[in-house]
């Protein structure tokens, strides 16, 4: 590595010194350094060897995340330098740590935290365990698309005058379709009405990175960020950061919520990959996403000019919903009807392809810092070669229906009173399952998960109706993957006893 190059990963580093070593293992893990691997297939040997190398525990040289000192510790402060916090801190739980991190730390049981409907399952599970109490904001549908955003600054300030007394707000953005808002108004109302701000940026840990990406929530000023950086950098999954700044934060209380969460022997490898991805981002800089960024624009022109019956999210939006727009993340839906979300994935499954998630409407492409021009020309091609299959251009674009339907009619919402959500014991007693079409004006006894997004359909709690019943029937009719359910079929939900 010449000295005058600008890539510094001191942990990745301090890994690779400590494995060119030599070293005796007379610690965990048991693997030792890959060595045990000799007992396996030469092909799981060539699979695993390289990676369990660097696969260590805490030693003297390789620095502990729950007390970092060392490689560690240089490593998160440059990852601050690089999004303009005052201190980051390394997850190997993704983006769930951070969010029960911040709510397990802030939020004191029977406390108010203001938040909005659609949020990550990991938030609703933070409520649950810090026994704190969720007012939820009902959030902005976008009229074209039918998808649901942030809560408008009218709904959050009258949750913010009603709730005087509420500890903190947490929002989602960007959401998982790259739909999202500037959030310096958002920071501006509630640091007026004396709270932090918490953002779930799970997809945005790209975002200030490049001037065509969106500004993130920390240069916003929010006070508490976290990213999957595995989402979008080149990290391991699992791999994210907790980035906070200001005085709003009690520092010693959140290091102490994520020693309680996150595990005592911690991956190295993730962390070392967190490492990578920002000296990476710090070394070559905005041209990291060039190539990125091209691709994904040439996708979207070629399907505007090629494929018209093929709707895509705008990048400038021209909506009250949301104002952002990730450039990575191609949004695509078909405006014949003729082929659902899931169709799109199914199909793009069939030519080799694998999206990142679909619903019953849209279909989303993630593209990623290295995919090449070839790889863009198949991607293409494979779209028009499933359209023409199903003759997409011989039919007639069917009229917009009433999308918020889908969408479980979070829109129409009125600002919550304060819900408690139970434990998974307490979600225990006293329940029973009945038949879906039976559930209306039951309380749901578990959360009912659609995954991807992650965004609970029903928590535990929440009363069923008839929209939701029609919205997780239309779901499994399209193959959707629900995580909590009971009945991974659906047919039957489980309710609380009257």
């Amino acid at each position: 590595m010449s000295s005058t190059s600008l890539f510094r990963a001191p942990l990745y580093e301090i890994l690779v010194k400590h494995a060119d070593s030599a070293p005796g293992s007379l610690h965990v893990p048991g693997h030792q350094y890959g060595k045990a691997l000799g007992k396996l297939s030469a092909s799981v040997r060539e699979d695993f060897a390289r990676i369990m190398r660097m696969d260590v525990t805490e030693l003297s040289v390789t620095d502990d995340l729950h007390h970092p000192e060392g490689a560690i510790l240089e490593a998160q402060r440059l990852a601050a330098d690089l999004y303009g916090a005052e201190e980051t801190y390394f997850m190997v739980g993704g983006s769930t740590a951070g969010n029960l991190a911040l709510l397990l730390s802030h939020c004191k049981r029977d406390g108010i935290l203001i938040t909005q409907r659609n949020v990550h399952k990991s938030i609703l599970n933070g409520l649950a365990l810090s026994g704190a109490h969720a007012v939820f904001a009902a959030p902005q549908i976008d009229r074209d698309s039918g998808l649901a955003t942030l809560p408008s600054l009218e709904q959050l300030e009258e949750a913010l005058i009603r709730y005087s007394e509420a500890e903190a707000v947490m929002l989602c953005n960007p959401n998982y379709y790259g739909m999202g808002a500037s959030l310096k108004d958002y920071v501006e109302l509630v640091h007026r009405y004396h709270k932090p701000l918490f953002v779930d940026e799970a997809h945005g840990a790209h975002y200030g990175l490049h001037p065509e990406f969106p500004t993130g929530a920390l240069a916003a000023g929010a006070d508490a960020v976290v990213q999957s950086a595995h989402k979008t950098l080149p990290a391991l999954t699992m791999g994210a950061m907790l980035h906070v700044q200001g005085e709003r934060i009690d520092r010693a209380k959140l290091r102490g919520a994520l020693t309680m969460i996150q595990s005592s022997s911690p991956s190295y490898p993730i962390m070392a990959s967190l490492d990578l991805a920002r000296a990476a981002c710090m070394e070559q800089g905005p041209s990291l996403f060039d190539q990125a960024l091209e691709a994904a624009a040439y996708i979207r022109d070629c399907i505007a000019s090629k494929l018209p019956w093929v709707s895509l999210l705008p990048l400038k939006p021209e909506s009250q919903a949301y104002n952002q727009a990730d450039p990575l993340r191609i949004t695509l839906s078909d405006r014949t009807g003729t082929l659902s979300g899931y169709d799109w994935l199914k199909e793009l499954e069939a030519y080799g392809w694998w999206a990142e998630m679909a619903d019953s409407r849209h279909c989303v492409l993630l593209i990623g810092i290295s995919c090449t021009r070839q790889e863009v020309n198949r991607i293409v091609e494979t779209l028009i070669e499933i359209s023409a299959r199903y003759e997409l251009d011989r039919k007639a674009p069917q009229a917009a229906a009433d999308l918020s339907a889908g969408h479980w009619n979070w829109g129409e919402l009125p600002l919550s009173g304060p819900i408690r959500l139970p434990t998974p014991a307490e979600g225990a007693l006293q329940t029973e399952m009945v038949p879906l079409q039976e559930a209306e004006g039951r309380s749901c006894a578990e959360m009912i998960t659609p995954y991807p997004p992650g965004i609970p359909i029903l928590y535990p709690g929440e009363c069923i109706n008839n929209g939701i019943i029609a919205a997780i029937r239309e779901l499994a009719e399209h193959g959707a993957k629900f995580q909590g359910a009971a009945d991974p079929s659906l047919m039957h939900v489980k309710v609380y006893r009257h």
